[in-house]
């Protein structure tokens, strides 16, 4: 049986090896895609873009640095108060980023990773069946809050031409039946929600529609042996949850729209969930399209209630007939900056890894109990 759990990206690893072993090993049986744990500068997701594509890149100016650490550079934030900030110079109409495809470093990644990948399943730690996850921000998520507003649409178009250039390398490289391609938009969940909020539902599907266009550009080109993933989430840069929307109906309005846009199969989609359990959070999944993706929602975590996971699955059964199930969002910071993710009390946990492993083992018994498998 497989397709129980999903990891939506980043693991507490130092090397992709680590995660194949300790995670793949433990949660293989249960999983449909492996993703590398997000190591190295793509720890700190966008930070790393920020860090290695825009810092230092002719045609941007970076104005603001993260702190230094007693006085030693540092390039990851502590917050979203502390992250990198930029500016497009004077004169500049389209931002370009050359060495297409290898330019933004994910294709370099995913590479290397694969040969792994491929090394661990022959050696049986990771189940035959397993295909090799690689996450990607979206160009919202990489681009809207590290420029002014007048400069995003800048710099919009050539990254996501550099992000089609990089998927192309990808799938050029790897294997495409062995190959899952997913993309992260939290940022873009944050837009809508705010839309949303602020303006009602019409606006944010406008909303919606405008950051996920860049998928329509990217998406159709991507074969269709590659299985298609979209990540819906909730942020941890400070913690997890960063924020609580009141309901879904932001996320299942951007995971539509991401879907509309793809232009293509989508085999897999991701909601975050919150500690609530009422049908009140959870009713919008009956407007979600899903029709052949498999939907995993990100319920393994440590806010739930009284009733724990375990109510929430029995609410989440009213609106979906079938589903998985992992964290609302990726492990990487997870150890410094736990919120509720891991811990009960948002504490740092002794040992984060063997939490995580744990609380997604109990995870399958209760989906198993409540969808009567």
């Amino acid at each position: 049986m497989s397709g129980e759990l999903f990891l939506p990206g980043s693991l507490p690893c130092e090397t992709a090896e680590q995660s194949f072993e300790i995670f793949g090993g433990a949660l293989g049986p249960w999983l449909d895609y492996m993703p590398d744990g997000e190591i190295g500068t793509r720890r700190y997701w966008i930070d790393g873009v920020a860090f290695r594509v825009f810092n230092g890149h002719p045609e941007i100016e970076t104005v603001k640095y993260p702190e230094p650490e007693n006085g030693v550079e540092q390039w990851w934030p502590r917050g979203r108060h502390d992250e990198f900030g930029f500016r497009v110079k004077p004169g500049v109409k389209q931002v370009r980023f050359g060495d297409p495809g290898w330019r933004l470093g994910f294709a370099r990644d995913a590479v290397a990773s694969y040969a792994l990948f491929r090394y661990m399943k022959k050696a049986g730690v990771i189940p035959q069946r397993v295909r090799f996850q690689v996450a990607i921000p979206l160009t919202y998520s990489a681009v809207r809050y590290f420029f002014p507003d007048e400069d995003v649409p800048k710099v919009v178009p050539g990254f996501t031409q550099a992000l089609r250039a990089e998927v192309d390398k990808i799938v050029e490289m790897i294997p495409n039946d062995d190959l899952a391609i997913q993309w992260d938009l939290a940022i873009e969940n944050r837009l809508v929600d705010v839309a949303l909020a602020e303006r009602g539902p019409e606006a944010a599907q406008k909303e919606a529609a405008m950051v996920c266009a860049p998928a329509a550009e990217i998406c159709p080109h991507i074969p269709k042996a590659v299985h298609l993933g979209h990540h819906m989430c909730f942020g941890t840069l400070s913690g997890w949850p960063s924020r609580q929307p009141p309901s879904l109906q932001g996320s299942v309005t951007l995971s539509n729209a991401a879907v509309d846009a793809s232009g293509r199969s989508v085999e897999f989609l991701h909601i975050p969930t919150l500690g609530r359990a009422d049908d009140a959070f959870f009713e919008p999944l009956k407007t979600l399209k899903h029709d052949g993706a498999r939907v995993y929602m990100g319920a393994v975590h440590h806010l739930h209630g009284a009733g724990g996971l375990k109510a929430q699955v029995a609410t989440m059964k009213k609106y979906l007939p079938d589903f998985g199930l992992g964290a609302p969002c990726g492990f990487g910071r997870a150890p410094d900056r736990p919120g509720r993710l891991i811990t009960d009390d948002g504490s740092k946990a002794a040992d984060p890894t063997a939490i995580i492993i744990e609380d997604h083992k109990k995870a399958v018994g209760v989906l198993k109990e409540v969808l009567g498998r």
